[in-house]
């Protein structure tokens, strides 16, 4: 699995996963779970939902597409 999500796109995906985790227990709303979502494609850093579009935010990060490693890629 190749990472397609870059770092400024990360750190995005991560807050908002926060937040919209925040709201949905607030709320006490399943809405709390697309931060789950949000937060566990910040982690790995792949969207599958990138796939069909051929997007990649990660091209322009230092190190290659991965950084540090960490999403599977052998990097």
């Amino acid at each position: 699995m190749k990472c397609n999500v870059g770092k400024t796109d990360k750190m995005i995906r991560a807050i908002a996963g926060i937040a919209v985790i925040i709201v949905g227990v607030i709320y006490n709303s399943w809405f709390g779970l697309i931060g789950v979502v949000l937060l566990g494609t910040a982690l790995i850093r792949f969207c599958p939902a990138y796939l069909p579009f051929s997007i990649d935010t990660s091209k322009g990060d230092e190190g290659g597409s991965c950084g540090g490693g960490g999403c599977g890629c052998g990097k």
